[in-house]
């Protein structure tokens, strides 16, 4: 069930003009390489992926790669090392997710749980 909490979007981001070469292999940095890799499967577009942790945004400012995929909430630490959301691979917001084992043996309680969310959710005018 879709929270929504946390809003945020997985972005493609890079220095402006970034994704207009496109006869060559796309660097990407991500600390999500499956799904930098599936986006750009569906864009049928080569790529290279680059595993990185930490601060991901520093990897096309010192040549590392071509552009980025990570969480984007506000864009500000993008702005900050001058770049920007070229693209938006998915929305992202926070979610309930049970556990099958545990959603078997304790359906009612679950139910009861999500029903409850559910409410809240929907008065919030988030759902």
């Amino acid at each position: 069930m879709d929270l929504g909490l946390g809003k945020c979007r997985m972005a493609v981001a890079g220095k402006k003009g970034a994704l207009s070469q496109t006869g060559k292999t796309l660097r990407v940095a991500t600390k999500f390489p499956n799904i930098a890799r599936r986006y750009y499967a569906e864009k049928s577009r080569e790529i290279e992926i680059i595993k990185l942790n930490g601060s991901i945004e520093l990897a096309p400012i010192v040549h590392l790669s071509d552009v980025i995929v990570d969480i984007v909430e506000t864009g500000t630490t993008l702005r900050e090392n001058k770049l920007e959301v070229l693209e938006t691979v998915c929305d992202i917001s926070a979610r309930l997710i049970v556990n099958k084992a545990s959603y078997r043996f304790k359906t009612e309680q679950i139910e009861e749980m999500r029903a409850k969310l559910a409410q809240i959710v929907a008065a919030n005018g988030k759902g």
